[in-house]
């Protein structure tokens, strides 16, 4: 028991930290962490899709403070970051991304860790406070937003298909419309069409309601352009 005392005394001894060194590795961590927790939200209220991954921006916030104590590790030690350089490269990453914007976001809480482990606070924190105003600027103006409002339109009946009947009235309302995919059989038939509004979407409720009119047509449905289908 006091050789188990002693090797831990001597390993702690060893250390040799100081009361200033103590106060940059919890602020370089605490730092890392309410910068990464911003990004989580500013993630959260910028994003555009459907839904998105709680875990994802758990992620966010936990990977820059692992970061950080990553860069504290191979600060100045030329040996032990080629050493981690060799041990991170049995690590392989299932998840794939999607969206070229999620890795956006990780590689800059992946940066906030990086300049929080080598104490450059005010860096950080500077360049973080801009891309949060970039970032908000770009999401209120819309950047890059399509002025046109596009919709998947999936038209089915059970008669007879009038093709040039349903065609004229979708042109009548959009801006532009052609035909994704359509089945016809004997007794049934359906077509899936790509739509595009420039004006406001209140002519989608008078396009159904036509479409709804036509003989042979059972239903009609409108699509959001986020939902994807099966090719």
């Amino acid at each position: 028991m006091e050789e188990i005392t002693n090797i831990v005394r001597q390993a702690f001894a060893g250390m040799a930290l100081t009361g200033a060194d103590i106060f940059n590795i919890f602020f370089s961590l605490l730092l890392a962490f309410l910068i990464a927790l911003a990004i989580s939200q500013v993630y959260k209220i910028t994003h555009r899709g459907v839904n998105y991954e709680l875990t994802f921006m758990t992620s966010l916030v936990i990977l820059a403070p692992i970061v950080a104590v990553v860069m504290m590790f191979i600060r100045g030690n030329l040996v032990l970051s080629l050493g981690l350089v060799g041990s991170l490269s049995i690590i392989r990453f299932r998840t794939p991304i999607k969206d070229t914007r999620d890795m956006v976001y990780l590689f800059w809480s992946i940066a906030v860790g990086l300049g929080a482990g080598t104490y450059n606070w005010g860096l950080v924190t500077l360049a973080s406070v801009f891309l949060v105003a970039v970032i908000f600027i770009l999401y209120l103006i819309k950047y890059g937003r399509s002025q046109n409002h596009d919709f998947i339109l999936v038209v089915s009946g059970e008669s007879d298909y009038a093709s040039k009947l349903l065609i004229d009235i979708i042109r009548k309302y959009t801006k532009e419309s052609k035909i994704r995919s359509q089945r016809i059989s004997d007794d049934q038939w359906e077509v899936i069409f790509e739509l595009q509004f420039s004006d406001e979407q209140a002519v989608l409720d008078e396009l159904v309601k036509e479409l709804k009119a036509v003989q042979g047509v059972g239903s009609v449905s409108l699509l959001a352009p986020q939902l994807a289908l099966p090719v």
